[in-house]
């Protein structure tokens, strides 16, 4: 058995929330499909790239909005697109969106949705590897969200907190080295912080889910289709290499490949503990802080090379 699915098994109210932003939270919806379909209670949430003060939604905290399919009509709005397609299906389930900040408002949003909902288990969903970033890794994609993503999580949860990052290879697009991801996992093995992967698999029921909420989504959102969500859809369908889905990525080279619709998941707070500036990302109020703190970070480090040297 899988350490993350039995983890699940023995939930029974699970916060599925995107790690990254944007459209993070749409790679958590076959997990929450898959929790749905074994009795479980899921609520989901985004750190969000939309300007929230304009969304229409209920706002419940300092740095939370609650979406639904009554939302206003604003061009870049996955998690509007994510309450209507769950409309469509009669699946009632909460949505939060959370504006951009730093660790201490998006922690107290994050305890918000606990206490709100008796959440037990939080799951983190990275569309992408960029959360697994320890500090001075060569390339580190759009990782500020991921990072404070992470820390506000542990902060608020503790070891309840798991992550799953999928979609390998497509970070490239960034400029992440996927030779530092493998070994960043290598290391969260030797920690214990690495809880198993498995696949989203052609044909299934949650697969099937994803591919039509992204279709959705690119039919909601013409000029702004997800980059993350197209390449993973992709991959379930078995393209392979540079092959582009939407013309976003035109004239950059792609990855895509088999293990791009692999899960691959860890205990959140294993993560953290290799995170080498998390510890000054807990004291951030806004995201501008903590990008700063990455950035000093990495000025000052000895990164490692994009491809390791052989031995």
């Amino acid at each position: 058995m899988i350490p993350f699915l039995e983890r699940l098994d023995r939930s029974s109210k699970v916060l599925v929330a995107g790690c990254g932003g944007g459209f993070d939270v749409f790679a958590g919806v076959p997990l929450a499909q898959h929790l749905t379909a074994r009795g479980k209670e899921v609520v989901f949430a985004s750190f969000s790239f939309t300007n929230l003060w304009l969304c229409g939604g209920e706002r419940v905290g300092e740095a939370i909005w609650r979406v639904d399919q009554r939302a206003a009509e604003i061009p870049y709005f996955p998690e509007k697109w994510l309450a209507e397609w769950l409309g469509r299906r009669e699946q009632l389930v909460p949505i939060y969106a959370f504006a951009k900040s730093g660790v201490r408002p998006l922690a107290a949003a994050y305890r918000w949705i606990i206490d709100a909902h008796d959440i037990d288990t939080v799951v983190l969903v990275d569309g992408g590897t960029d959360s697994l970033v320890f500090g001075d890794e060569p390339g580190v994609g759009s990782v500020v969200e991921d990072a404070v993503s992470l820390v506000a999580a542990d902060q608020a949860a503790g070891e309840n907190v798991l992550l799953a990052a999928i979609g390998f290879g497509v970070d490239h697009y960034h400029g992440v080295s996927h030779h530092a991801f493998l070994e960043n996992t290598a290391q969260l093995i030797r920690d214990g912080g690495f809880l198993g992967m498995f696949s989203l698999s052609q044909g299934s029921r949650e697969a099937e889910a994803f591919l039509d909420l992204v279709e959705y989504a690119n039919q909601r959102q013409p000029q702004h289709p997800s980059i993350v969500c197209n390449s993973i859809a992709s991959a379930l369908r078995g393209e392979l290499g540079n092959y582009h889905a939407t013309n976003r990525t035109s004239g950059n080279e792609l990855f895509i490949n088999p293990l791009m619709t692999q899960y691959w998941t860890f205990q959140s707070s294993a993560v953290v503990r290799r995170m080498a500036y998390a510890g000054q990302l807990a004291e951030t109020e806004r995201a501008e802080d903590a990008r700063r703190i990455i950035d000093l970070h990495r000025e000052v480090s000895d990164l490692r090379p994009f491809r390791p040297i052989p031995l």
